[in-house]
């Protein structure tokens, strides 16, 4: 149990940190705000310091269309991918309500969860698909067989910034279903109508680069060229 509870906790401080940052940005305070950069720093330093905190425990997922990328490449079974998913929800419910009880009082002219959201759905499905396509990538790739792993939760945790700094204007970025689904359930209406396309694209986004990855993959190349 031990590494689902990691995922639950390291998605919970996803969350937490991360929505938070954009929640807080739009309170009224005495110092300016964050920032659509800061916000995206939020997000990718929380993943970046949970890859080395918990990373050796769980492989610090925390976020379902990571976890089915890495299901569909044969990396973990079955039970434990369904586990993780389940525990990475929690975690992300926890962090919104702990999220809520700080901001309900604070001013914030957001939502008090953070929740995803978009105007366009044609463009909010392929930037959620294509960005998390892209992440789930990074990802599989920095911690494949053979690649310098010490050095993967930079690579992981910067790629995050950088999809925020492009997706956040587009649905506030989701790239995760489990960061989504507990502002969600907080913000409820149209927050909760939208929900959908945050757990459907990005599932689309892991799957087809755990495909792209398994065609790229230099050491399952080599293993073919071996065995012939």
């Amino acid at each position: 149990m031990k590494k689902y509870f990691a995922e639950m906790i390291g998605t919970m401080i996803l969350v937490l940190m991360g929505c938070g940052s954009a929640v807080f940005a739009g309170a009224i305070q005495p110092f300016a705000s964050v920032g659509t950069l800061g916000v995206a720093f939020a997000f990718g330093l929380s993943v970046l310091v949970m890859c080395y905190t918990i990373g050796k425990i769980s492989g610090c997922h925390i976020n379902p269309a990571i976890t089915l990328g890495v299901w569909l490449s044969n990396r973990m079974s079955s039970k434990d991918a369904g586990m993780y998913m389940i525990f990475q929800v929690i975690g992300g419910i926890i962090g919104s309500s702990i999220l809520y009880l700080l901001a309900k009082d604070s001013g914030s002219v957001t939502t008090l969860t953070g929740a995803n959201g978009y105007t366009n759905v044609t463009m909010a499905f392929i930037a959620e698909s294509v960005f998390t396509f892209i992440f789930v990538l990074v990802v599989l790739g920095s911690t494949s067989k053979g690649a310098d792993n010490k050095f993967a939760g930079i690579a992981i945790g910067l790629t995050l910034v950088m999809i925020h700094i492009v997706c956040i204007p587009i649905t506030g970025t989701s790239v995760n279903p489990a960061r989504s689904i507990g502002p969600a359930l907080y913000q409820g209406g149209e927050a909760l109508s939208q929900l959908w396309l945050f757990i459907v694209a990005p599932f689309l986004g892991g799957a087809v680069a755990s495909v792209v990855w398994r065609l790229l993959d230099t050491d399952k190349a080599t293993e073919k060229t071996e065995k012939v």
